[in-house]
């Protein structure tokens, strides 16, 4: 890649990170969660803060288009390096889109903040998240010229059958993997933080092992749903995995940053949750998605099965 194809692709990125940023304005309108999610703009406590919206404003929109600027140039990478096109790309951007950011996000809602938001506000973030992707996917594969076929061959994707051994035992590593990343980073990054015990109204009880065993006493039914949140976070990103051409090191890195990636939205205010706590909870999940994400990238782009075991699984098919 030479530096004018280098600068046209940082324009096609910023280009995208802007449209971004619009298609979310159009998706937080339509869907209401705008005014359900940030209160009565005519309260007292905002109209003593009058004079200071125009600089948080201004911050604000300037973090807004930082992260979208970050998540346009994943996206792009994938759109890029994928061997599909059109209308089967555009779903598989969609897929990922919806899926990662809104789909896995919100169940996390759905466990941990249901009395902490206004009534509404989850099937409303749902809402916001389908239309925003649904606005931005098509746009995105048709302005990186991905909506015709490209002229040059494709090679053959062996990613798109593996044995059913090999799916299971992959999917159990991956689960297995999900839950100990998860309750991990969650207590020696997180839950160390003691905004973060506070927001939540818990308590240390001083080690790892005696976290777990208090989970598993008061909700033991959290191991399975985050399991059961592991299979989402691969089936959103299945087709990505099929349709990107990389060696496996390739795609282990784009899924972890695909995992990762929506994360770096705690970077910017919300007013779901303290300052402090929204930082806790952004090192703890980019971090943790990201080894994630190279993980399943690496397992499920490529067969790991013994010799025999792919001769006879091709003899099948046949």
């Amino acid at each position: 890649m030479n530096a004018k194809q280098i600068v046209t692709l940082g324009l096609k990125v910023t280009v995208l990170a802007i449209i971004m940023v619009l298609c979310l304005m159009v998706a937080t309108t339509v869907s209401g969660v705008s005014a359900s999610a940030f209160g009565d703009a005519d309260g007292p406590a905002e109209q003593a803060n009058a004079e200071a919206l125009p600089a948080e404003a201004g911050a604000s929109f300037l973090s807004l288009l930082g992260v979208s600027l970050v998540e346009a140039a994943v996206l792009a990478a994938i759109i890029l390096r994928s061997r599909g096109w059109g209308w089967k790309l555009v779903g598989a951007i969609f897929l990922a889109f919806y899926g990662l950011n809104t789909v896995v996000a919100q169940i996390e809602s759905l466990i941990f903040l249901p009395g902490r938001l206004p009534p509404g506000t989850i099937p409303q973030l749902f809402a916001m998240g389908a239309i925003l992707a649904g606005l931005f996917s098509p746009l995105a594969v048709l302005i990186l010229g991905k909506m015709r076929r490209e002229p040059t061959p494709q090679a053959p994707n062996v990613r798109q059958s593996l044995p059913p051994g090999e799916w299971a035992w992959k999917l159990a590593v991956i689960a297995v993997a999900y839950v100990t990343l998860y309750f991990a980073f969650g207590y020696f990054v997180a839950w160390k933080v003691p905004e973060v015990r506070a927001f939540y109204g818990g308590t240390d009880p001083g080690s790892f092992f005696a976290q777990m065993a208090w989970i598993a006493s008061t909700t033991p039914w959290l191991f399975l749903v985050q399991a059961l949140r592991a299979m989402l976070w691969v089936g959103f990103s299945l087709p990505v995995i099929h349709m990107h051409k990389g060696r496996p090191w390739e795609i282990a890195v784009t899924v972890g940053l695909l995992f990762a990636v929506w994360m770096i939205q705690l970077a910017w205010p919300n007013p779901f949750m303290p300052e402090a706590v929204a930082r806790a909870h952004l090192v703890e999940t980019v971090s943790s998605n990201l080894i994630f994400g190279c993980l399943v990238g690496w397992l499920l782009s490529q067969r790991h099965a013994s010799a025999r075991a792919r001769i006879e699984y091709a003899e099948g098919l046949s």
